[in-house]
Parts: C-alpha cells; structure tokens; sequence
C-alpha cells in the first residue's frame, strides 16, 4: 500500500486539477463575453449551421429515387416550415433533423 503522504499528494493533484479544468472556461469566456469577433460568431453562426446541414443531408438526394427522396424532402419542408413559424434556429435544425432521423431510420431499416 502506497504512503499516506503519497496518496495525499495524489488526491491533491488530482483535486487541483480538476478543479483548474473546470474553471478555465469560465476565465476564458470573461475577456470575450465583449469581444466584437464572438457578437459577430453569435449571428452568424446558426445559418452556417443550417447551410453546412443542408448541404450534407442534401448531398447524396437524387430525385430519381423516389423511396429515397421523400424522406429527405418531407424533412428539409418540416425545417423550412418550422423556421418560418417561429423564427428559432435551435428548433428547426432539431426539428428537421429529428424528421430527416425517423423518417431515413425507418425506411432504411427494411
């Protein structure tokens, strides 16, 4: 069994450490809660996130295959849909991709 002044310091390190790692981005975030960059980040970022998933999920639809096209565009409607009625990005990437998930799960599992 290892010396209590051992364990003592190992528990410390670990103590401290942890402790460290969990306040670092609160410290972090202080300094750029005014930042310019991250007022820029926080409007442009939700329609970089819609346009990069609707560019993947689209990437492989071909509306020649009709069993495997009406999943994809049931779901990218329900997007369209849900943004325009309650104007929140949140909703509609989770909304639609919950559609896109079901629908894709369904129709695949078969």
């Amino acid at each position: 069994m290892p010396e209590p002044g051992y364990l003592i310091t190992a528990v410390a390190t670990a103590v401290a450490v942890t402790w460290a790692l969990r306040a670092l981005p609160f410290a972090a975030l202080a300094p750029l809660r005014s930042s310019p960059l991250v007022a820029y980040l926080n409007t442009a970022m939700p329609v970089g996130v819609m346009l990069i998933l609707t560019v993947y999920t689209l990437r492989s639809f071909n509306p020649q295959v009709p069993d495997r096209a009406w999943p994809t565009a049931l779901a990218l409607a329900v997007t369209v849909a849900l943004h325009l009625w309650r104007r929140n990005v949140l909703l509609s990437i989770l909304g639609g991709t919950a559609v896109h998930v079901a629908l894709a799960s369904t129709l695949f599992a078969h």
